[in-house]
């Protein structure tokens, strides 16, 4: 169960701000065979791997058309209208967050401005293993195709009878995505990063996935591929005070503990009665989850801290920088000023973690393991590039060059300082 901590000394939170250490490094011998099987054998690599790992070897290693089309009746209507939904609301407040900036004149006849552009081909890998994340396709896809990157590879891996799970279909279906690979693991991210057969090569991989896959993505990335984020385990903290329900808390840590053994959530409170009444609830709503493994393991890592103020917990909070952070608290809204580590946050009593997990709008491939110090969650930024262009006119020139020269001189960059001369004296003698 949660382990309590009453008014730790400042001294040691940075110590309880860790996270479960594990040895990443120890896993690389065996995904750099993955990736030079992979690279050597392309398609072949990928379906005997998943004979390897997932317990069966596709007839086919891409999705079928007809499986694409057959997924819509293998969903409940009521599954459908809610992917919809979500699909709706994750749609409209990503396509909010495009640029249009405008050019800026610096000085007369010196033109700046920025453009976004798409990348072209881009990697999503959807976790399948206990829980099959066709959210994340949500979150993934929907600014994938906002961005309009032309060539879009979702790797997921198959069942034990080769089939990809028909919600996943459904919604890459809906995202007209139809490049789909039955291929999980490190193999998946070395496909796309390194190309096979049926596979293109891509610039930029999304997505979670477990040790294998996060150690994978940050070995491509230094091999010259781009990767979303250094995505560990889920985890939530919750900030709480008197005024928050006991019931509604022990869900919200319960509901990131499910995701799997190696999750962390953390209560901090300014109340002891209410961690009291919280860990009561954890228990009996625990007991009552089909997932109660993995939670249970995921407690036995987590931690409720009491702390004097809120003042306190905020500090703390910003230390631990959590992917989710949930303020059921009763000034929420000017302690939500203070917040400057975090993924996501999510004001007040009647505000789940679970809504932005699947359908508030807001995206939830967020920041993990205190990478939310540095580091945003995916949004359609991150599916585009920034390229700055210029236009100087001769006026303009005349008007900046004297500085690109004195700059450049001084510097002890001569040729930098040439270029700008050579155009001023053809000014000057027209």
């Amino acid at each position: 169960m949660i382990r309590k901590i009453v008014n730790p000394d400042a001294s040691t939170w940075a110590e309880l701000a860790k996270r479960p250490v594990k040895d990443l490094e120890e896993l690389e011998s065996g995904i750099k065979q993955t990736f030079k099987l992979v690279q050597e054998l392309g398609d072949e690599a990928l379906l005997q791997l998943a004979q390897k790992y997932d317990g069966v070897r596709p007839a086919q290693l891409l999705v079928s058309e007809e499986e694409l089309a057959a997924a819509a009746d293998l969903i409940d209507t009521e599954l459908k209208e809610a992917i919809l939904q979500a699909y709706n609301n994750i749609r409209l407040f990503h396509a909010k967050q495009a640029e249009n900036m405008q050019p800026v004149e610096t000085m007369p006849g010196v033109l700046c401005w920025r453009k976004s552009v798409a990348i072209q081909k881009v990697g999503l890998y959807i976790p399948g293993g206990t829980a099959p994340l066709f959210s994340t396709l949500l979150m993934l896809g929907v600014p994938a195709k906002l961005a309009g990157c032309e060539d879009i590879i979702l790797c997921t891996p198959p069942a034990k009878d080769g089939s990809i799970h028909p919600a996943l279909l459904y919604t890459a279906n809906l995202l007209g995505i139809n490049r789909i690979v039955k291929a999980g693991g490190a193999q998946a991210v070395a496909a796309m990063a390194f190309g096979t057969e049926s596979v293109p090569a891509v610039s930029k991989i999304f997505g979670p996935g477990n040790q294998y896959v996060t150690v994978a993505k940050q070995m491509v990335s230094r091999a010259g591929v781009a990767i979303d984020m250094p995505a560990g385990p889920s985890e939530v903290l919750v900030m709480a005070d008197e005024t928050a329900n006991p019931a509604f808390v022990a869900a919200d840590l319960l509901s990131q503990a499910e995701h799997g053994a190696d999750s962390q959530v953390v209560l901090l409170t300014t109340s002891e009665p209410l961690l009291d009444a919280v860990t009561e609830e954890v228990e009996k709503q625990l007991a009552e989850l089909p997932r109660e493994m993995f939670a249970s393991k995921a407690l036995e890592n987590s931690m409720a801290i009491v702390l004097p103020d809120a003042a306190q917990m905020l500090s703390f909070s910003n230390l631990y920088a959590p992917e989710h952070l949930i303020l059921a608290v009763k000034d929420y809204e000017s302690i939500a000023e203070g917040v400057e580590n975090a993924g996501s946050v999510f004001l007040g009593n009647f505000t789940p973690e679970s809504a932005g997990d699947y359908a508030s709008g807001t995206n939830h491939t967020l920041p993990t393991n205190g990478y939310a110090r540095a580091y945003s969650g995916v949004s359609l930024d991150s599916f585009v590039k920034k390229i700055t262009f210029q236009h100087i006119t001769p006026a303009g020139l005349q008007n900046l060059g004297k500085t690109v020269e004195v700059m450049a001189a001084a510097e002890g960059l001569q040729a930098h300082k040439n270029a700008v001369s050579i155009r001023l004296k053809e000014i000057n003698n027209v």
